[in-house]
């Protein structure tokens, strides 16, 4: 396949790559390279033939246009979104412009080039918007997990920012007949994610013999899917799924934030134990909670796996343990991607509460 990647040099967009790449498609990467984006992830296949990267926005009309014109893709898989809560927060209006805005324009510039197919490839041709479980709002523990019908209750700007961005998408295939597909994922986790999420900053933290925050009490409760399983979900949902389909993807892995911070430290006490002699335990320090930090996410992912036979290969204790080493054995990448604006916002989001 020809796929017009967009925010593919982030955490999940950079391991799809890799994954297609070596499956043989040919992929044009749009990637603003924001402060999450990172093409030391793609440096494996930054000189394949089949791989090429442009900078710039989903928002520029006539850069996404000239993409459309000189690549003829037979696929867009759209990652391109602020995805942080914390941020979402602080700076509401990137989250629209983004993921709201941006997402609009992405769908125009596809519909006109979809217009423009033969009526061969319109049939064949697909827009994958790659979306989360945060838009259906928070659960309570005893209650049942999200389905595709769960109704729309996002609580965050980014939440918000993403249900938009799923009901422009759905809108598109219903007023045109865009042949567009949704697929909202529970928390992703795997190699290559950015530091301010909460496994790699507690690995990092923990090495560096800084503080291990953890908001409120540690009891919100997540649905873990690691990085890899959603990438072949993807994979399936693009190649096999009918036009205008929504799947849920979640790794059957729900646990709290201090159940998650305790299965790293288990792998760190094995694995470089503090010269102290101590667990990495000690240096738990629980935070400020956030404003509308959802209890409860759970995704139930019968769907996908009744449609398309797709079921996670990844238990949480074996995903966690390699993610943990991979960050360990990745001096080089830490060091790249922790640069000054990631630092400025640990400083602000943690240090200074």
């Amino acid at each position: 396949m020809k796929l017009l990647i967009t925010g593919g040099a982030g955490f999940i967009g950079s391991n799809f790559i890799l994954n297609r790449i070596e499956k043989g498609d040919q992929v044009v990467n749009l990637d603003k390279l924001t402060y999450s984006g990172n093409l030391n992830n793609l440096v494996s296949v930054q000189n394949r033939e089949n791989y090429s990267f442009v900078r710039g926005d989903i928002g520029d009309k006539s850069l996404v246009r000239k993409i459309f014109s000189e690549c003829r893709p037979d696929a867009v898989v759209n990652f391109a979104a602020e995805t942080h809560v914390d941020r979402s927060v602080i700076d509401p209006e990137s989250f629209v412009r983004t993921n709201v805005l941006g997402t609009s324009n992405l769908l125009l510039e596809t519909l006109e080039y979809w217009k423009s197919l033969s009526q061969e490839k319109k049939a064949k041709f697909r827009f994958h918007h790659i979306s989360t479980d945060e838009v259906y709002g928070s659960l309570g523990f005893e209650d049942p997990a999200f389905t595709e019908n769960t109704a729309y209750a996002p609580n965050s700007p980014y939440s918000a920012s993403k249900a938009s961005s799923d009901h422009f998408v759905r809108a598109f295939h219903e007023t045109y007949g865009l042949p567009t597909l949704i697929s909202n994922c529970s928390n992703n986790y795997g190699p290559r994610q950015f530091p301010e999420k909460l496994i790699p900053l507690m690995v990092l933290n923990a090495i560096e013999g800084k503080p291990l925050p953890i908001y409120g009490n540690g009891k919100n409760i997540r649905d873990w899917l690691h990085v890899f399983d959603h990438c072949d979900a993807i994979s399936l949902i693009l190649e096999k799924s009918k036009p205008g389909e929504c799947y849920n993807v979640g790794g059957n892995s729900e646990k709290n934030n201090l159940e998650v911070v305790a299965a790293i430290i288990n792998v760190l006490d094995q694995e470089v134990p503090r010269p102290d002699g101590k667990s990495y335990s000690e240096q738990i320090h629980f935070v400020k909670d956030r404003p509308g930090h959802d209890l409860r996410y759970a995704i139930n992912a019968d769907k996908i796996k009744k449609d398309l036979g797709w079921t996670p290969k990844f238990n949480f204790d074996q995903g966690i343990r390699e993610t943990v080493l991979w960050y360990l054995a990745n001096e080089d990448w830490v060091k790249n991607v922790k640069d000054g604006s990631y630092q400025d916002w640990i400083k602000k989001n943690y240090e200074e509460r």
